[in-house]
């Protein structure tokens, strides 16, 4: 059962996070920031990852606080529900094209975290959603989930577009590389015998 719950309360958010990597992308997220519900919607459908995310944050200083650690609680919770990794693919990537722009993502879950972001969104909000909480969420979902993530923007224009197409390229790296990997039955993914 890959599956796994995750409760994260400080003195600035309470969230907490279910997730079923054997899903079918079926989601229910409410963190009280409504563009960052649309990104997690799109991650998780396009992961075919089950995902119910609650939050609830100091949104009244800003949306910092409750999208990092979202990230913190998704990280973890992806990396409790992958367990050892055995029979996992463990490599995905994504070069995917929305309108404008087009992004690619490649990543690892190598048990290394480390995010090279090279994503320029060309505004500094969305609505109200600050850009600059893009790279944090990804940040803290690479930290915490041991991932190594690389995210390019190829090219656009347009701010959403951008950002969305980047939950997407991730969402769909991330679907290739927890699949079971029929070839492998139940291996660790590595000639160390570990990740």
């Amino acid at each position: 059962m890959r599956k796994s719950t995750i409760t994260r309360e400080t003195a600035e958010t309470r969230i907490s996070v279910e997730i079923d990597l054997d899903g079918s992308g079926r989601y229910d997220n409410r963190t009280g920031v409504g563009f960052f519900d649309h990104m997690l919607d799109q991650l998780s459908r396009h992961s075919l990852i089950d995902m119910v995310i609650r939050a609830e944050g100091d949104t009244h200083v800003d949306d910092h606080h409750t999208v990092e650690d979202t990230g913190i609680a998704l990280g973890q919770a992806l990396a409790q529900a992958l367990g050892d990794k055995r029979g996992i693919r463990r490599y995905g990537e994504c070069h995917l094209p929305m309108d404008d722009a087009q992004l690619r993502a490649a990543l690892d879950l190598s048990g290394r975290p480390y995010l090279v972001w090279n994503v320029d969104l060309p505004t500094a909000k969305i609505g109200s959603f600050d850009c600059e909480l893009v790279r944090e969420f990804f940040q803290a979902l690479a930290t915490h989930g041991d991932i190594t993530l690389h995210v390019d923007r190829l090219h656009g224009f347009n701010s959403h577009h951008i950002a969305e197409a980047a939950f997407k390229a991730v969402a769909r790296a991330l679907r290739m590389a927890v699949e079971p990997d029929p070839r492998k039955g139940d291996a660790i993914p590595s000639t160390k015998g570990t990740l």
